[in-house]
């Protein structure tokens, strides 16, 4: 009971926090996460040594590869939490735009105007910066924040929370408008889910049981962020340094995050002379290949793909790879075993391209680039508080803008419904 009164006070407060943030100025807000920005750095010894804690226990439950990968910090990572709260700082703050303005033959004014959401709550794992990410992308969007992180990054999320809590103190921001669930009971996410009264949002940042978890569990609307099964297809007009760096870069660059790719898919015309350079590269940086019939008469002692390959998301140097006869039949590939998060055509061959970003049903689609660059940060919002694979509401890099809704403003001068 005692947890379950601590997170209601909280989401309570975050509530009230959340009325006065939308009239904090835009000003303001910019220089608080700038002092955020700097005190990142200046604490980066704090925060390593609090993120060592989490790691020596991660290493000792023996955890996953990929996942201490996602939990580890190191100068560049904070300095990349660093730079993207200066980013989210310079971009343009949506709330109280007027999206537009008309006026009605009977003369009313209506207006629709952006507005936060309210309160937002993250339910994420591992990362521990996501915990920077999400106050500075809240914070800019006026909307109050309750963040859960996992047991795993208890010590790092706590030591980056405390850092920018008090530059938003210090800034005199509203008291409960940053908020960190500091505990590693699992209760926590479940009395969190059922506080629809006080919250408006949840947003689940992690592996797919814990997102189909808190969809299930939810009272409160969830915009969800569903695993990663990203594609590269190799078109037979594609050309072939182009396709190797890229294949390269959208598998090895860092395998345990969701828009790193998962299979590859080959035109048979230009399979044979592709396949056998990739596969050394690949095979060179440790990458385990499990291909189809076709791909193993090319490539010699790989595995044999499994049905269940084509729909996994590995997060590791594992790959999937399939020789196709068409474009048609690459397309339908990606629409059947994709997740609609990043898919990508290597290409020379405008009316292919053309026809792959028309027809593969997914979040980002891109032409002769990696998929890896979906991304808040690559795409210029700043950061993200996750990759939507929804449809409705927000899509792709879920940023600031998506961190607002709307209202509509009517003026009238004394108007009646007739």
């Amino acid at each position: 009971m005692e947890l379950k009164k601590k997170i209601i006070t909280m989401a309570r407060g975050a509530q009230e926090a959340s009325r006065e943030l939308a009239l904090v100025p835009t000003e303001l807000k910019n220089k608080t996460l700038v002092a955020m920005a700097k005190a990142l750095a200046e604490k980066k010894d704090f925060i390593l040594a609090q993120n060592k804690k989490d790691v020596i226990l991660a290493q000792k439950k023996g955890f996953s590869g990929s996942l201490i990968d996602r939990l580890i910090l190191n100068d560049k990572r904070i300095y990349e939490m660093s730079r993207s709260l200066m980013q989210v700082a310079s971009l343009k703050d949506y709330v109280g735009e007027t999206i537009r303005t008309w006026k009605r033959p009977n003369g009313l004014i209506i207006s629709k105007v952006r507005v936060p959401i309210g309160v937002i709550a993250i339910i994420y794992e591992a990362r521990p910066n996501v915990t920077s990410d999400c106050i500075g992308l809240c914070l800019k969007s006026s909307n109050s924040v309750i963040l859960k992180g996992g047991s795993e990054a208890l010590n790092s999320n706590i030591a980056i929370y405390k850092v920018l809590k008090d530059v938003a103190e210090k800034f005199k921001l509203p008291r409960n408008a940053i908020n960190l669930i500091d505990t590693s009971d699992r209760k926590a996410v479940d009395i969190l889910l059922g506080l629809n009264n006080y919250i408006d949002l949840v947003i689940p940042r992690g592996g797919e049981s814990l997102i189909r978890s808190v969809a299930a569990k939810s009272k409160i609307p969830v915009v969800k962020h569903y695993k990663g099964i990203c594609h590269t297809y190799v078109d037979k007009y594609a050309d072939i340094d182009t396709a190797l760096n890229v294949s390269f870069n959208a598998k090895v660059q860092r395998p345990a995050v969701c828009n790193a790719m998962e299979t590859l898919l080959v035109h048979k015309d230009i399979a044979k002379k592709f396949l056998p350079e990739m596969a050394a590269r690949f095979k060179a940086a440790g990458v385990e290949l499990r291909g189809d019939d076709n791909t193993r008469r090319i490539v010699k002692g790989i595995k044999k793909a499994a049905d269940k390959d084509w729909a996994t998301e590995y997060l590791d140097l594992i790959l999937s790879v399939r020789v196709v006869d068409s474009l048609d039949e690459a397309i339908d590939h990606i629409n059947t075993f994709g997740s609609k998060h990043s898919d990508a055509i290597i290409t020379e061959n405008k009316k292919n391209a053309s026809e792959f970003l028309k027809k593969v049903d997914s979040a980002a689609v891109f032409v002769n680039a990696s998929t890896r660059f979906t991304d808040g940060y690559e795409f210029g919002l700043g950061a993200e508080i996750g990759i939507s694979t929804e449809k409705l509401h927000a899509r792709g890099p879920m940023a600031l803008e998506e961190l607002t809704t709307y209202k509509y403003t009517v003026f009238g001068d004394g108007q009646i419904r007739q």
